[in-house]
């Protein structure tokens, strides 16, 4: 089975620039990686890169079994259906239930049989704890609540991958311990290697994982 995540000398580039240089990245199935560093030192060009967005010009690359090297746009809505992303601010859409807001994630994905596809939302809200929420609308939700909605509309597709751009950048410290239990669930029941950007250090060593860390125009494991 290849690594979810795999690179080798890679440039890092936002926009035309080159902003991290050599990266060497191996993330193993069941991994849990934090990436950690100041602002502006690469974290999310990383990120962009390995859903997709930014192009990968300089060394090698591989995310979930596709080259990034040789990756065309016409792939990558493949390469993130293998992968399940969480961000800070929920992206939800707001004028759509907590039920339709899944559906429409998995009629993206290519789901078509209606019966099979209202399963797999009530499957995913129950690992959330939000199986009694589906009818709600996500103004009607907690930012903790929002939020475990984004990560069952992440595990929709029993990803091998999931990123997490700063998960718990908008949420109180009770509900950040919640979600970051959660995500602790996923990766060591599922097995599912998690990939976290995260400015707040603290959460490494409350729920311990691999550190890589951007500054200096590098990202190294530490």
């Amino acid at each position: 089975m290849n690594n979810p995540i795999s690179f080798s000398e890679a440039g890092i580039v936002n926009g035309e620039t080159l902003v991290v240089y050599g990266l060497n990245m191996e993330v193993h199935p069941s991994d849990m990686v934090y990436i950690v560093g100041k602002v502006g030192t690469g974290k999310t060009s990383i990120i962009r890169t390995i859903t997709g967005e930014n192009p990968l010009l300089h060394g090698e690359g591989q995310v979930c079994g596709y080259n990034l090297r040789t990756l065309h746009e016409k792939d990558i809505p493949y390469l993130r259906r293998r992968m399940g992303v969480v961000f800070q601010d929920f992206q939800l859409l707001m004028d759509r239930s907590v039920h339709d807001n899944l559906e429409f994630a998995l009629n993206c994905t290519g789901w078509k049989d209606r019966h099979k596809t209202n399963e797999r939302i009530m499957e995913a809200l129950e690992s959330v704890g939000m199986a009694t929420k589906a009818h709600k609308m996500p103004h009607q939700l907690s930012g903790g609540e929002q939020q475990r909605v984004a990560i069952a509309r992440a595990i929709l597709n029993e990803p091998e991958l999931i990123i997490a751009d700063e998960p718990t950048g908008n949420l109180d410290e009770e509900t950040s311990e919640e979600i970051l239990k959660l995500l602790q669930k996923i990766n060591r029941e599922k097995g599912t290697a998690i990939v976290m950007v995260t400015h707040n250090r603290s959460i490494c060593r409350r729920y311990p994982g691999r550190v890589f860390e951007t500054r200096n125009e590098t990202c190294t494991e530490i």
